[in-house]
């Protein structure tokens, strides 16, 4: 088996670099030059992309935008999800599967068939042009997939675990942040990745509810680069690259909470 597991390692590593070592070489070469040469690196390299994105549009405003409605999704993905998931935990058999099943099933409906109903809504809510409007869209539509994940993890703790804490007097709001929320720390780490890159990296929603420039997220801001008869695809590069950083240090960060969760699920278990 390790003649066979090391090839299909560097297989896989091979089609994870290729593709992003093609898109760091694109963003440094000049559109002329990636017409020409698209996929081989070529000895014209420049920083003319990089130059073009910070100089015409004002990347530190969208920067702060997108951190803006991505902090606080995910802070109410994840406070909601939790608490959510708490409660199927405690309720009994019956009642936590029908709970538990609403919300695996609202994962199962496409983000475009309620895209007409969400945006009359928010229209008729005011929240249209709005932050909190799209904060609000991002953190519905990504609750169930949290619910899903940290749900399904918290059915596996012990009851006999809760049951000895209310022993000890120890009331609902304890038993969630002292017991439920240390253990289940794996599966949080894993919800927050995964909504938080889905929420950094979101068009549809921005696009539908977002009218101001001021107001735009990264990846909204990045789409005036594309244009009906030219898109300029090494700004659109560069951007990406620049838009991944802050995606690659959450995982970093909680890729270390990850394995500290594990440790100690298995300690308090």
């Amino acid at each position: 088996m390790r003649f066979i597991r090391i090839p299909a390692i560097w297989l896989y590593a091979l089609i994870i670099a290729v593709p992003l070592l093609v898109v760091v070489e694109s963003s440094l070469k000049s559109l002329a030059t990636l017409f020409e040469n698209p996929l081989w690196p070529s000895h014209g390299l420049t920083v003319q992309a990089y130059q073009t994105l910070t100089s015409q549009v004002p990347l530190f405003r969208y920067f702060l935008n997108s951190l803006d409605v991505t902090a606080v999704s995910l802070l109410l993905i994840i406070l909601f999800g939790s608490l959510i998931s708490y409660a199927i935990l405690r309720l009994p058999r019956i009642p936590s599967l029908i709970v538990y099943g609403v919300f695996a099933v609202g994962m199962m409906i496409p983000t475009q068939v309620n895209m007409i109903p969400m945006y009359l809504e928010m229209a008729r809510l005011g929240l249209v042009n709005s932050r909190i409007g799209l904060i609000l869209v991002e953190t519905a539509f990504l609750l169930p997939i949290c619910v899903f994940i940290v749900g399904g993890f918290m059915k596996t703790l012990s009851r006999e675990l809760m049951e000895a804490a209310t022993v000890d007097g120890a009331n609902e709001w304890q038993m969630y942040w002292r017991i439920a929320m240390p253990l289940s720390l794996p599966a949080v780490a894993s919800a927050t990745i995964f909504a938080g890159v889905i929420v950094w990296n979101d068009l549809l929603f921005p696009l539908l509810l977002l009218k101001s420039n001021d107001k735009d997220t990264l990846p909204l801001a990045l789409l005036s680069f594309s244009g009906q008869y030219q898109t300029n695809y090494p700004v659109i590069f560069a951007g990406v690259l620049l838009a991944s950083v802050p995606m690659v240090v959450l995982y970093v960060f909680l890729q270390r909470w990850f394995i500290a969760g594990m440790t100690a699920g298995a300690v308090k278990g």
